[in-house]
C-alpha cells in the first residue's frame, strides 16, 4: 500500500510526482496551520501552488488527500525503520532509535499528523499496515538475547505503538517530549527483562 494508490491517476512523470509530493506538503502545511476546518481542496491547491483542476487530476478529494498523506508518513517511517536494524543509528540503542522515528513523524506537525492518521485509522486495512513493520518486530530480543516469540512480539510491539498511537489522537501535549520517550523505552525494556536504570 503507497500513497499513490489513493490517487486518481498515477503520475509517472517527474514533474507529475513532484505535483503530487506539492499537493500533499501544502496539505501538511493547510491542515497545521487550519485545521480541520479550515482544510479543504481550494485551500490545499492555492498553498501547493497548482490549479484546481490540477489537483482534482491526481485527488478525487479531500479525504483522499489525507489519506495519501498518512500513507506517504507512514511509508517515510518504516524506511526510518529500516535504517534503524541496519544499523544507521550510531550511538543510539535501537529501541530508543525506534521509539523517536515514530514520534518524529510528520516532521513535529502534530495538528496534521492527528488528522491524517485519524483518517488512515479509519479507512486502512490493518493487517496490511502491520505486515509492513513486520521486519522489525520479528529481530526483537529480550535481555538475554534470545528472539522474542511472535506472540510476545506483538504485544510488546502494540503496548508501545498503542501509547504513540494514544498521544497522537488525544494530541497529548507531550508527545514530543524527551519524558515520554524515555517512559516508552522503559516500558519496552522493562517487557525485555532489563533493570530498570538502563535508558541509553
Amino acid at each position: 500500500m503507497s500513497a499513490i494508490e489513493t490517487v486518481r491517476k498515477i503520475p509517472r512523470q517527474r514533474r507529475a510526482r513532484a505535483s503530487v509530493d506539492f499537493v500533499l506538503e501544502a496539505a501538511a502545511q493547510v491542515l497545521e496551520a487550519e485545521g480541520e476546518a479550515g482544510f479543504n481542496t481550494n485551500a490545499v491547491a492555492g498553498r501547493a501552488g497548482v490549479s484546481i483542476g490540477t489537483l482534482y487530476r491526481y485527488f478525487p478529494d479531500k479525504q483522499a488527500i489525507l489519506l495519501a498523506l498518512a500513507l506517504r508518513e507512514t511509508e517515510a517511517h518504516r524506511q526510518a525503520i529500516t535504517l534503524v536494524l541496519e544499523g544507521a543509528e550510531r550511538g543510539l540503542a535501537k529501541d530508543r532509535a525506534m521509539i523517536r522515528a515514530f514520534l518524529g513523524a510528520f516532521a513535529g506537525r502534530s495538528r496534521a499528523r492527528r488528522i491524517a492518521m485519524t483518517t488512515l485509522l479509519a479507512q486502512a486495512d490493518h493487517s496490511q499496515l502491520a505486515a509492513r513493520f513486520a521486519a522489525a518486530e520479528s529481530g526483537l530480543t529480550d535481555a538475554q538475547g534470545r528472539p522474542l516469540t511472535r506472540v510476545q512480539a506483538f504485544v510488546l510491539a502494540r503496548s508501545v505503538q498503542g501509547a504513540m498511537r494514544a498521544a497522537v489522537l488525544e494530541g497529548a501535549d507531550f508527545l514530543l517530549s524527551q519524558e515520554f520517550e524515555d517512559e516508552l523505552v522503559r516500558l519496552s525494556r522493562a517487557y525485555l527483562g532489563y533493570p530498570t536504570p538502563r535508558l541509553a
